[in-house]
């Protein structure tokens, strides 16, 4: 579970916000879904994930170099650093408005998609098919993103529950 955080923490996101539309005041509706599942994707995945990828690039680097295929490098530290930042942003967001959610979902978002495109230049070029290059990982860093961005789009479309309320009195 832990060598495939990113998986772990979507299916904790999900259960979370399941538990937080069954426990909402107000009737389940399309838009509370939306915003249940949205607070806890970028709770989840940005915040959590982005957490342990920086406790795992900053604190036990040759280990996370080696899941990956790769030597251990200095470099890892910095991504670390920026993996902490998006992790911060992730939890202040988690529970704001929307415009806070779309921020806090770009940036980890292309870093993720980006990776997805070096794993598949790393499978193709060097024959890299390590757990933390091929594996999981690399379905996760396409999949969790797109997902982010279709909650997002839903938001928008649907619009907050307490907004939506507001403007029907």
């Amino acid at each position: 579970m832990i060598s495939n955080y990113p998986l772990t923490f979507l299916v904790i996101g999900l259960i979370a916000a399941a538990i937080a539309i069954v426990r909402a005041a107000q009737p389940a509706s399309g838009a509370l879904a939306v915003e249940k599942l949205l607070a806890w994707y970028v709770f989840c995945n940005i915040g959590l994930t982005f957490l342990v990828n920086f406790v795992f690039h900053v604190f036990f680097g040759q280990m996370s170099a080696a899941f990956i295929g790769w030597a251990d490098s200095p470099f890892q530290f910095e991504v670390g650093t920026a993996s902490l930042g998006f992790a911060v942003v992730g939890f202040i967001a988690a529970f704001a408005s929307f415009d806070l959610r779309l921020g806090a979902v770009i940036g980890p978002s292309i870093f993720t998609l980006g990776a997805a495109a070096g794993h598949a230049y790393q499978m193709v070029t060097a024959g890299n098919f390590a757990p933390g290059n091929a594996g999981v990982i690399f379905y996760t860093d396409i999949f969790v993103p797109l997902f982010g961005f279709l909650l997002l789009w839903l938001q928008y479309r649907l619009g907050r529950p307490d907004r939506i309320e507001r403007q029907a009195r």
